[in-house]
């Protein structure tokens, strides 16, 4: 796919609590804060929340298979975890591209991911490389 500055996509996501107490067993990350319900009661968000780095995996997700797809190599990601996500909760993932070097076949998108109320909840850019375009 031949991306240009101004592309955007967006992807609606979510996850469960299974997916959080597998994404702690495949890192390690077994904080109780994301597992523990009683625990979590007890700190500032009152219920579990997902793993920041779960939330902002949907970034990968639409880069190796969405937008731009196939051939895209995951380069670096700034991210600001904004707010707590949680479970069974509805996300949007937005992207745009920003900035392109067709040269060295990288291009730079802003990232980030809004809650059902609207609000920012990640924030950050990516670079891209693609092994045959941009």
């Amino acid at each position: 796919m031949m991306i240009n500055i101004g592309d955007k996509f967006e992807h609606n996501f979510s996850y469960s609590q299974e997916d959080v107490v597998l994404f702690s067993k495949v890192t390690g990350d077994n904080n109780p804060v994301h597992l523990d319900d009683e625990y979590a009661s007890k700190t500032i968000f009152k219920r579990p929340i997902i793993h920041g780095m779960l939330g902002a995996s949907v970034f990968s997700k639409v880069f190796g298979t969405m937008f731009p797809g196939e051939g895209t190599i995951y380069l670096t990601q700034n991210i600001q975890f904004l707010k707590p996500m949680l479970v069974d909760t509805n996300y949007i993932a937005f992207f745009e591209v920003i900035e392109i070097d067709r040269e060295k076949h990288r291009a730079t998108v802003s990232t980030y991911v809004l809650n059902e109320d609207g609000k920012k909840v990640i924030d950050g850019n990516a670079i891209l490389m693609h092994t045959e375009k941009f």
